[in-house]
């Protein structure tokens, strides 16, 4: 049988496939500078060179690793040696934007910020956005189900897709590009494939659901003077502004510090306040909107909710705010840094947080814990600076983050996924019985284990 480099060249052309000495001059993600090591790279052009790929690789029992934007928090595009990568960068078009239905048809090597950009031009919204926007791909953000800044009011990803066309294993491509917003005829099967990290299927177009263009942002920083502020805070924009709620960023004291250091961001307001929210209302009511957003910041002032607040007076002004949310290189210069991503009910935040910080003293005595999240979708992230070279470091880190979960009933991943970083937590928010379905859609779907083999789980013999 011919080397399986060279048949993918003959299939693909020889400009389409990058072999190993090339592929290492990229790198392995955008956390790990490291080369990328693999066997080859190929980058189809359309779903049927997809197609034809992964038949080749089911042939050869090749084992397939699919590439996006590669902003994966969690190892999910970590490639070995003997790998070949699938990456989509070349099948980045937006094939059709309708107005009137509200959909895009969006080739899965779309970059999340160019799509963003061209359905707003048509005067639609695409709620999907993230820190990684100018950089993640449509089809990393469905396979993963990411979530982002406005899950508290449009879902995760998956609550905007109604079409899917993806790829199995063994070349089969599975078309369901449905475009209407209800079509119950049978099993959804979009649903297999959102959210199971390319272990499935490789997804290769979409199409998504689109939202009228708000006419009104309305945008603010507050500073509160404990967490017990934040739900009530939550509770009280809820129920004064209703859905046009989209956003409500808590950023914890010694984030914001530490973001607003010299030679980062400029600090909008006093730093020495113990929380922070960042929170953004989207509207249609020119006339009403803005002074309806003063009248419930005021409420906020009057009830002892909020003790100091900023508002923008210009977009620039406002994408100020946002970047001391979204930026944190400052946190990441002293390495290691570890980023988590877990999600608990609000109420149970505080004791949280508080007992993770306790365990981290006692196993790592010098790691400093910085956290922000999205909250009111129950999602918390973490980043700890472990100031050590120690090398159980990662996993005194890793217990002290996720051993408190299971008390509270949370989650090892609210939006990350699980890739290659999570898999020996995923017991603690998964029962046996779930792990084990997961393994037989896996071995039905896959049955040679040729995409992204070990991810999530590890296969039984």
């Amino acid at each position: 049988m011919a080397d399986i480099v060279a048949s993918l060249k003959q299939v693909l052309g020889a400009g389409a496939v990058l072999e190993r000495e090339a592929v290492a001059e990229r790198a392995t993600s955008y956390w790990d500078q490291s080369p990328t090591r693999a066997k080859a790279l190929v980058r189809p052009a359309n779903t049927q060179e997809i197609s034809a790929i992964l038949a080749l690789c089911h042939e050869y029992r090749q084992s397939v690793v699919t590439h996006g934007g590669r902003t994966t928090c969690v190892q999910g595009t970590q490639s070995r040696p003997d790998d070949i990568i699938l990456s989509t960068e070349r099948m980045n078009a937006i094939e059709e934007i309708d107005p009137i239905a509200g959909t895009a048809i969006i080739q899965a090597g779309a970059i999340l910020e160019t799509v963003q950009q061209a359905v707003q031009d048509k005067g639609l919204f695409l709620p999907l956005d993230l820190g990684a926007r100018g950089s993640c791909t449509l089809g990393g953000n469905l396979a993963t189900n990411a979530g982002g800044v406005n899950v508290l009011r449009y879902g995760m990803a998956r609550s905007m897709v109604l079409g899917l066309e993806t790829v199995l294993a063994d070349g089969t491509i599975i078309s369901s590009m449905n475009t209407m917003l209800k079509n119950n005829a049978g099993y959804d099967l979009k649903q297999l494939f959102i959210g199971t990290e390319g272990t499935l299927g490789v997804i290769s177009r979409m199409v998504v659901r689109l939202m009228p263009l708000s006419t009104t942002t309305n945008t603010a920083l507050v500073a509160l003077a404990d967490f017990a502020a934040v739900p009530d805070l939550l509770n009280h924009f809820r129920s004064q502004i209703g859905t046009t709620l989209s956003a409500f960023e808590v950023m914890w004291g010694d984030y914001v510090r530490a973001v607003t250091v010299p030679g980062a961001h400029r600090a909008p307001m006093d730093t020495g306040h113990e929380f922070y929210v960042l929170l953004e209302c989207h509207g249609s009511d020119a006339g009403r909107d803005q002074e309806r957003f003063m009248e419930v910041i005021e409420a906020a002032f009057e009830n002892g909710l909020i003790v100091d607040a900023v508002l923008p007076k210009s977009e620039s002004e406002r994408q100020a705010l946002w970047a001391i949310r979204d930026d944190f290189d400052a946190i990441l210069r002293p390495k290691p840094v570890y980023l988590y991503d877990v999600s608990l009910p609000i109420t149970k935040m505080q004791a949280y947080v508080a007992q993770v910080q306790e365990q981290l003293r006692a196993s790592l005595s010098n790691a400093v814990l910085y956290a922000l999240g999205h909250i009111g979708d129950g999602n918390l992230h973490f980043f700890v600076q472990a100031h050590t070279q120690d090398a159980n470091a990662r996993a005194l880190a890793d217990q002290a983050i996720y051993e408190p979960l299971q008390v509270v009933g949370g989650s090892v991943s609210a939006e990350h996924g699980i890739g290659f970083e999570k898999k020996t937590w995923l017991c603690q928010s998964r029962s046996a019985a779930e792990i084990a379905l997961m393994q037989t859609l896996k071995k039905t779907l896959d049955p040679r284990n040729i995409l992204n083999p070990g991810l999530v789980f590890d296969m039984g013999q």
